[in-house]
Formats: structure tokens, sequence, C-alpha cells
């Protein structure tokens, strides 16, 4: 690659978007030393020397009653974003997740005609599948995490590449069993269990006193089950206040290490769907798979989903590896009853970690690691590439 180096603006809104672009960052420079960045990010971009236009936590903004009163200044962060691509003029756009705002950053820089790439695929193919019909126009590529989604797009006439799943980069598979046992003073007979009811309020409040009765049912069963809860920041302090009133105090996890040590340690695990279902495959945790709404909301999305599993482990793996309790079956017996399968049942607890295993296969990328893939696919915009 010839010229000077290139000059690459990511868009990041959100602290998921934030982990994926400072993990493109490394990769990119690994091939391309010199390579400067612009744009917006979070903290994790900040540690490879990424300096936000502005604060990203301005853009994470999710719901109706969050967005109306930071519309002006949306449109203003937008207005400032549009101009600093249009000053900078970077090889290469790069916009991650976040599609309420980046999606509109594409439309606005499009006449532009700077190389664009859009990481994480809108999960169209999964609802609102009409969507699709705005996309033409917005990106060059769009570098997908799931397998199956570049040919879904392929139908609508959209260039897209897998570049694999992050979570295979997360980390949850290294964690130390010893470690967390010692660390918490667990005994030979301890046996651990994973409670993850969420990282939303509204996921909390509705998921967490039926992770309660459901403890209370099998800690009668078993006497040494310890529950551990892996707790977002955001929600540290109304799972601690719900916690302390349970008759078997958890075990509260804060930190992404000590988390993964908890996978280790784990013989089963409760959890919401969700990211959180990789997460425990790619560390071999048997799991239940549950979920709870609004009725009404409920009886919207049965009306217009189109996939028939809630896990995405289960919707990769084509058939219902974990248990999947949801709405009306979301119930502290039925719950119960299934982690108890798996804790006494060493054969279901084996055929749940084969399939995880084939899942993770599924989800890498032919060559290297996710945020490789990904790498090359923006690498092969720049106009020395074409």
């Amino acid at each position: 690659m010839t010229g000077a180096a290139p000059l690459i603006y990511i868009v990041a809104g959100e602290a998921s978007g934030d982990v994926l672009g400072a993990r493109l960052m490394r990769a990119i420079r690994a091939r391309v030393p010199g390579a400067r960045f612009a744009g917006i990010g979070g903290a994790r971009m900040a540690e490879e020397g990424f300096e936000s236009l502005f604060p990203m936590q301005e853009l994470a903004l999710m719901g109706l009653a969050e967005v109306l009163p930071k519309l002006r200044q949306l449109k203003r962060r937008m207005a400032e974003t549009v101009a600093d691509i249009t000053a900078r003029r970077p090889d290469v756009v790069v916009t991650i997740d976040a599609p309420s705002f980046t999606h509109r950053l594409l439309r606005r820089i499009a006449p532009l005609g700077i190389p664009r790439a859009h990481y994480v695929a809108p999960q169209v193919w999964a609802w609102r599948e009409h969507r699709v019909k705005h996309y033409p126009g917005l990106w060059n590529t769009l570098l997908c995490l799931l397998p199956f989604e570049p040919a879904f797009f392929a139908r609508h006439g959209l260039q897209a590449d897998f570049v694999g799943h992050p979570v295979l980069e997360s980390g949850a598979d290294q964690g130390d069993a010893a470690r967390f046992r010692a660390a918490h003073g667990l005994s030979p007979e301890a046996v651990p269990v994973i409670l993850m009811p969420g990282s939303r309020m509204t996921e909390i409040t509705r998921l967490l006193p039926v992770f309660a009765e459901t403890l209370a049912l099998l800690r009668a069963r078993f006497p040494h089950l310890i529950p551990v809860v892996p707790v977002a920041a955001n929600v540290a302090s109304r799972v601690m206040a719900a916690a302390s009133a349970w008759p078997e105090k958890p075990i509260l996890v804060t930190g992404v290490a000590e988390k993964h040590d908890a996978f280790a340690a784990a013989a089963a695990a409760l959890t919401k769907s969700g990211t959180s279902t990789l997460e425990l495959a790619l560390a071999g945790v048997p799991m239940v798979v549950t979920y709870k709404v609004n009725p009404i909301t409920a009886a919207i999305v049965r009306r217009v989903i189109k996939v028939p599993y809630a896990a995405m482990v289960n919707l990769l793996a084509g058939r219902a590896v974990a248990p999947e309790l949801l709405q009306e079956n979301c119930k502290p017996d039925l719950l119960a009853a299934e982690v108890a399968r798996l804790l006494q049942d060493p054969g279901a607890a084996a055929a749940q970690r084969a399939a995880f295993a084939e899942v993770m296969r599924s989800l890498t990328p032919p060559q290297g690691l996710p945020s490789d893939a990904a790498a090359d696919a923006v690498l092969a915009l720049l106009p020395e590439a074409g």
C-alpha cells in the first residue's frame, strides 16, 4: 500500500460498538502501522489513542422517552459529524451498530463518495424485513457477525461480508475455575450456578423476582448450590438491593475477568436470551434460557417475528439445544426443573456442550479472528486496494 497513511473514520454509538471499534483499530494497525483514526468512540477506543469528536455517551440513548428530550442535541451532533467528515475527507468511514444514528449519518455523507462500511448487520432477518428497502446506497459493504446474514442481504442486492462473531474474542472461555473458588472460599461440595437476569432495568424488574423464586426451589433440592450473579454497572444498585433479601446471598460479580472465572466454575446457568447465551456457550456452560416482556408487547412480537428461537445459540444450531422458557412459561417451577435436569443429568449437560462447540465453529471466520476479518474488509475499501 503506497501514499499517505490512511485516515479511517469510525463512529461507535454504544458500549458494544466501542469494544468492536477498539479491536478493529488494533487489527488495522497490525496491517497498516501508520493508519490514523478519527470519529466518535468511547473508553475502549480511547485506550487505543482515539480522540472522540464528542462523548459517545450522548448517542447511547434507547427508547422514545430518552430520545425526545435530546432530539435537538442529537441533530446538532449529527451536523457536527457530517461537517467533520466533510472537512477531513477520510479514506474510509466505518459505522458500528447504533442504527438510529449511523444509518442517518451514512445517508447524509453518501454524496461525498467516501467508501463506507457498516459493522454489525441490522437483524431485519428476524422481523421488519421491509426495512431492507431503505438500505441500498447506505454502505459499500456490510460486515456481518452471523454466517447466514450475507446470503440474506444478497437476496436484496446488498453486498455483505461475514467477518465472524466478536464473542470469540471476549475471553469468556479463558476463565479460571480454581481462582474463582479460592477467591470466594467455596468448599469442594459447592455447586456454582450462574444467574443472568439482564442489563436493562425492564429485564431486571421482570426477571429478578422469578429468578429469586427459582433459586429457592433449587436450593431445597441442592443445598450446596451457590448462586452467582454477573451484574452490569448500570443496574448494579437495583440487583444488589433485590439480592440482599434472598435467603441465600448470591456472589455478585462486577468485573469481566471475574465473570469469566465464574463461567469456568459454573455447573449450569439460567440466563435471559441474548448475547449472554453465546458467552455461556463459548465457556461451555449448560444453560436454560428465559425471557419475559409486557403481554401486549409479546403478542405483537409473536405476530411479526420470523425466527423459531429466541436464543441465538439455538438459532445458530437450528434446534433447541438449550431449553427456552419464554413469557407464560417463565415460571419458577418450570425453570427450576430444567436447571435441575442439567445438574443431575451429565448426559444432558454434555449434549449442550457438544452443540455449543458446533455453534462456535459456525461463528468463526475463514481466517484469523473476527477483528482480523473486519480489518481486511475495511482495508479492501481503500482506493489503493480497489
